[in-house]
């Protein structure tokens, strides 16, 4: 393939630079001191009032006031063409169309020019439906179009939805003989391939008896933008053993043939011929080359070719604050804006759409409202994609009031905007929020996309709605997304993260297509349903298949080595990240060794390495190192962390203060936790109220400890106390240093008796079948005691049970847990 284009690459020759036409006389004719002459005055009689009036209605417009033009053209006893026609242009051009509209309907006589003047307008507003509805007036008015009418006509087609049209006015051109007027059939075919009907236009290109190099660049345009890039290429050496001079636009579609082909080397090759036929000054080849480099990934090459350019405009601009804002190069990107901002291109066209997408990823309110203001100063806002990028913006800074009434006032409600919103109340852990607005979506007959499905399946996947999961699973299927691999990796992370291993395994393997998302998808299930030997030996599959594992590859193994103890191995990987593939190790990383080691009770090993990193520790590291403080019973190093965690400006939640004073309280320091816990108070922190949820017949069911606000609470209750007395005949001693509180042993064992997933766990167990499996969801981490009371009753019912708690799964059976009581 490569072979072919450079032959056909070869082929291309350097243009001859042909005479300058000879000048010819100008008609000795001074405008600016006498009326001028038109032959529509001559007909209808040589009125020199009329002469004169348009005269100074012409040098108003010229000045560009328009309304003092209005006012003198109203004030004209008579009027004849030429003066409506010129107000009706001027209308046109100051994009006010219905003024426009209202003129022409005030005319008796209509000549072809203002017809023609008006579908111009429309057209060039993309009101192409508009603009054949005054075509098809203009019929039944008895108006025969000309050459010009046909052109501008057919200059507002530019998708599917105006094919029928297109035809119709393809038999008007035949009709009136126009079918050999080379600009007439130029249009036609440009139309054609805008409205994605390349049948009709290669039908249509074959039949032209003349051609020029607007005709080839047409039709090339076509192929490249239904990504039909070898036909373009093909087409280009034709139009190049014709003789036909290529243009700035043969360049440019050439260039989009190259990126639908991702071959760097043509498009190279083309950049080469660009700067032999001398194009390489012009802007709009400029542009085309910054945008074939940039989606590329050309870094260097994109912010060399635009040190380099002679001539610059606003797209220019665009192009290489986007490729920044794609390289993650958010500060370069700002700085180009600003210098953008000195410019004088036009302010409508800046990319503001961008500069909203670093708001939205950094999570930058201020810098968002700054952006939209000056939107809404150039009168931006009001474009789609503007609108779709305001929209994901406030919604992604939790903004969510504002981002509706944003939403509410879009022309295009499309699914963008709804995916935008619908993703945003995702991260921001609102999932039945997200839900809802996903239910909105459907009622108001939007489609959704695989980005929509991606969001959706996520909130599936945090509520563990495994029948809401399966649900959307048939949505995917349906629609026909299931082969995409975004969508099929939500699919596998919402088994995954619903503890449906199989039905995560059975997704990938349907997948007709892997890249390195659908394998970290693989990967991570396995981490975190605790298979740390899956985990492993699916990284060394993705590795061996070809595919060069991201940080986030690594950063599911350094989990995975952490919740199982696989210490050494874990060490290895994290070593091999710099040394081997050359990725340098982020927070997150650092954040999984650091629980890795501590986990292990490696406390030296941990702070050391903390020392190493390249920036401080945060409150995810020393959270870390405080829960492994609790578990291995090291007090002066859990004191440290905590003392680290309050001092914290921005501390998340109570969770240090809570693990500090249980830490006091396993040990009845009692005095120590009655400090910590008004420290808790004066700093206005409140401790997370544990719950748990199980999902029984699509019904979510929510419980508290020692709930009974339940409609089935008495049988909850006489299911726990009877299944306490087997649990105990099974040897079940009950671990009364987890309940914290300076009570009665009794007191002690009957509060452990009712923790949430316990509740859950029994509901359960009274409302599903015998030995089907049981899921059910903690939102904090679960403690040692009910781990080994939900091992012995595995032993006892003869069932699965699957604990999610906020750091991991738990698979419990025959009396054994996945993690192998290492948590």
């Amino acid at each position: 393939m490569t072979a072919f284009r450079s032959n056909a690459l070869q082929k291309f020759r350097t243009p001859r630079v042909s005479e300058p036409p000879k000048a010819r006389p100008l008609l000795n004719l001074n405008l600016k001191d006498q009326n001028y002459v038109d032959a529509r005055m001559i007909k209808t009689g040589f009125d020199p009032n009329i002469c004169r009036s348009n005269f100074l209605v012409k040098n108003f417009l010229k000045r560009g006031e328009l309304s003092q033009a209005r006012i003198l053209f109203d004030q004209m006893p008579h009027k004849n063409t030429v003066s409506t026609n010129m107000m009706i242009s001027s209308y046109v051009n100051s994009g006010n169309l219905y003024e426009a509209r209202e003129l022409l309907d005030t005319m008796l006589d209509r000549t072809a020019v203002t017809w023609t003047i008006l579908i111009g307008g429309y057209s060039q507003a993309n009101q192409y439906h508009e603009a054949f509805k005054l075509y098809a007036e203009m019929h039944r008015w008895g108006t025969k179009p000309d050459y010009v009418t046909f052109a501008t006509l057919l200059s507002g087609c530019s998708d599917m939805e105006t094919t029928k049209q297109v035809v119709q006015v393809h038999s008007h051109i035949l009709k009136l003989g126009y079918h050999s007027t080379l600009m007439v059939c130029n249009s036609l075919l440009d139309s054609y391939c805008k409205s994605h009907r390349l049948d009709l236009a290669c039908r249509l290109f074959k039949e032209m008896p003349e051609r020029d190099n607007v005709t080839f660049n047409a039709l090339i345009t076509g192929y490249s933008k239904d990504g039909l890039n070898e036909e373009a290429i093909n087409l280009f050496a034709q139009m190049q053993n014709l003789g036909y001079k290529p243009s700035e636009f043969t360049f440019a579609a050439l260039l989009c043939a190259g990126i639908g082909l991702y071959d760097i080397a043509f498009g190279q090759q083309v950049h080469g011929f660009v700067v032999k036929t001398n194009f390489v000054w012009n802007v709009f080849v400029g542009n085309a080359l910054l945008d074939f480099y940039s989606k590329h990934d050309c870094s260097v090459e994109v912010g060399k070719l635009f040190d380099e350019m002679p001539e610059l405009d606003g797209i220019s601009y665009n192009v290489i604050i986007t490729s920044n804002v794609w390289d993650g190069h958010f500060k370069k990107s700002l700085d180009l804006f600003r210098e953008l901002q000195l410019t004088k291109y036009d302010r409508k066209q800046f990319p503001y759409a961008t500069m909203l997408s670093i708001a939205s990823n950094t999570l930058n309110l201020n810098m968002g409202r700054q952006i939209h203001s000056q939107a809404i100063v150039a009168t931006a806002d009001s474009e789609i994609q503007v609108g779709n990028s305001l929209v994901d913006m406030y919604a992604k800074c939790g903004r969510f009031e504002e981002a509706k009434r944003i939403f509410a006032r879009l022309a295009d409600r499309s699914a963008v905007p709804w995916t935008a919103i619908i993703s945003a109340y995702v991260q921001n852990g609102l999932h039945e929020e997200a839900l809802e607005l996903f239910n909105e979506m459907r009622r108001a007959n939007v489609s959704p996309d695989q980005a929509t499905f991606a969001s959706i399946l996520r909130a599936s996947a945090n509520l563990a709605s495994l029948s809401l999961g399966k649900q959307l699973h048939s949505s995917v299927i349906r629609l026909g997304f299931a082969s995409n691999v975004f969508a099929g990796s939500a699919l596998l992370d919402m088994y995954a993260k619903c503890g449906s291993m199989k039905d995560a395994l059975q997704t990938f393997q349907e997948m007709p297509k892997r890249n390195l998302v659908c394998w970290n998808a693989l990967i991570s299930a396995y981490a975190q349903n605790g298979d740390g030997e899956g985990t492993l030996r699916s990284f060394e599959q993705m590795v061996q298949s070809g595919f060069e594992p991201d940080s986030v590859s690594f950063l599911s193994v350094l989990t995975a080595c952490s919740h199982c103890g696989l210490v050494q191995e874990g060490l290895q990987y994290f070593n091999s990240l710099n040394r081997n593939c050359k990725i340098v190790p982020k927070r997150e990383h650092y954040a999984s060794m650091v629980d890795m080691l501590c986990r292990s009770g490696r406390f030296n090993e941990a702070e050391k390495l903390m020392a190493q990193m390249p920036f401080e520790p945060d409150e995810i590291m020393w959270s870390s190192v405080l829960n492994s403080c609790k578990i291995h019973k090291n007090q002066e190093l859990a004191e440290r962390a905590a003392d680290r965690l309050f001092n914290m400006v921005d501390l998340r939640d109570a969770a240090a203060y809570v693990n500090m004073s249980n830490i006091y309280a396993a040990t009845g320091q009692w005095e120590s936790v009655g400090k910590v816990k008004r420290a808790m108070r004066d700093r206005g922190v409140r401790k997370v109220t544990a719950y748990s949820w199980v999902e029984i017949n699509h019904k979510t069911h929510v419980f508290t400890v020692k709930d009974t606000s339940h409609p089935q609470s008495g049988k909850i209750m006489r299911k726990i106390d009877e299944l306490t007395k087997e649990m105990e005949k099974e040897g079940y001693k009950p671990d009364t240093s987890c309940a914290l509180h300076n009570e009665d042993e009794e007191i002690k064992v009957e509060s452990l008796k009712y923790h949430s997933e316990r509740l859950a766990i029994v509901f359960a167990l009274i409302s599903t079948p015998e030995g089907s499996p049981i899921v059910v969801m903690k939102n904090l981490r679960a403690c040692r005691d009910c781990h080994a009371a939900i091992k012995v009753m595995t032993k006892i019912v003869g069932r699965e049970i699957t604990v999610r708690d906020s750091s991991r799964f738990h698979h419990f059976r025959d009396g054994l847990c996945s993690c192998g009581d290492f948590w």
